[in-house]
């Protein structure tokens, strides 16, 4: 099955010409193929939070091969793979970074190791798949060119995973680690918005974030303009997650989130 659509998901930055590389490659192969960058700016090696954004993002767009390259393990006897999903192909590493997007994108199906040197460049450089290997694998295959050419069939339950992202509901409450934060500073928990009602946390209800050193006293509300301007607070955000955020300002700053793994979000006791 051919696509005329490749996304891009990497922690390359913009700084340097990591990205360009990659687009060059793919259009050298396929010079009429559509690319949509989902993001560069992943935190560098930054897997969960990188597999995160792609899950989140990848349903919105058309029928895709989706490239990503989120690979600490870059060189290492880790596997590329294609992994082929109901609803789109995803290419790069087997390091847990494609698994939540192929799930988004209605359930894996099968999976290849990419090892078939005719699709990969010439040179393979040990510091860079993501322009010798997955961009080449990503482009051949909007040419139409099946999966099951790059590689040897790999059962899906041999596929890394990512552990599972703690979260805990009690009676009053929650305790979650950081899925992701945004460029705005919104910090999304990896708690759903289930476990908001579960813990009887509507909107209007005032809570306590913790930070195991700190606490912030807010209210739940529905969305950023229900809170006054600078105000902390709590809300579901556009992906269906519990977050922290500030009107107006940086949830992340407030609460130096880039250095908490885990928030607490309590009902204060009236």
């Amino acid at each position: 099955m051919g696509y005329d659509c490749i996304s891009c998901t990497t922690d390359y930055g913009l700084q340097d010409g990591f990205v360009a590389a990659c687009h060059g490659v793919i259009a050298r192969i396929t010079p009429t193929t559509r690319v949509i960058d989902i993001t560069h700016s992943v935190a560098p090696q930054d897997i969960r939070g990188g597999a995160a954004v792609l899950a989140q993002t990848a349903p919105y767009l058309p029928n895709a091969v989706h490239l990503a390259v989120v690979d600490p393990g870059v060189g290492t006897a880790r596997r590329g793979i294609v992994l082929l999903a109901e609803r789109g192909t995803l290419v790069g590493p087997d390091n847990g970074l494609l698994l939540p997007a192929a799930r988004a994108l209605g359930g894996p199906r099968a999976a290849y190791q990419l090892e078939n040197a005719e699709y990969q460049l010439p040179r393979v450089s040990a510091t860079f798949h993501g322009r010798d290997v997955f961009a080449p694998a990503a482009a051949h295959l909007t040419r139409g060119v099946p999966a099951a050419e790059f590689g040897r069939p790999i059962e899906l339950a041999e596929l890394v995973e990512l552990p599972e992202a703690r979260v805990e509901v009690e009676r009053d409450g929650l305790r979650s680690e950081v899925r992701t934060i945004d460029h705005f500073g919104n910090v999304q928990l990896a708690a759903p918005a289930s476990a908001l009602a579960e813990c009887g946390l509507t909107p209007g209800t005032r809570v306590r974030i913790g930070t195991g050193t700190a606490a912030h006293e807010c209210s739940v509300h529905h969305t950023f303009g229900d809170a006054v301007p600078g105000e902390l607070l709590v809300l579901v955000d556009s992906a269906g997650y519990v977050a922290l955020a500030v009107h107006g300002g940086s949830a992340a700053d407030r609460l130096a989130a880039r250095s908490v793994p885990m928030f607490s979000v309590t009902r204060v006791a009236r």
